[in-house]
């Protein structure tokens, strides 16, 4: 049985109750326990950089969906500066969301090579 965040059975996510407004988004968002076992799945079987990936999306699951669409927009290309890249690295470790913040830290130290900083 798959439980989504609100902790609601994949079974009771249907279409007649989205259509009755009877699901939040909680209901369909992903719960962190569910990504963090699929990383020890993808670990297990040899994928470290999925496993990674998951784990990331693990701490990501915890944040408001403007946190997370602002992260994706701040690490678009040309859009921050190494300042504001630093400052929202913080800001992840202070969630805590270390392993998105460590991200953020290598996607700096990339675009500041390629010249792809604002």
């Amino acid at each position: 049985m798959t439980r989504g965040f609100s902790g609601s059975d994949s079974a009771e996510l249907t279409l007649d109750r989205l259509a009755r407004d009877e699901i939040e988004a909680d209901d369909v968002r992903i719960h962190p326990d569910t990504l963090e076992h699929q990383a020890e799945i993808a670990h297990a079987h040899g994928n470290p950089q999925l496993a990674e990936n998951f784990r990331r999306a693990a701490e990501m699951a915890l944040m408001s969906e403007a946190d997370v669409m602002s992260l994706y927009d701040r690490l678009r290309p040309h859009r921050s500066t190494a300042a504001e890249l630093a400052a929202t690295a913080a800001q992840l470790d202070d969630v805590p969301a270390p392993r998105c913040a460590a991200l953020v830290r290598e996607a700096a130290a990339v675009y500041a090579r390629r010249g792809l900083l604002r």
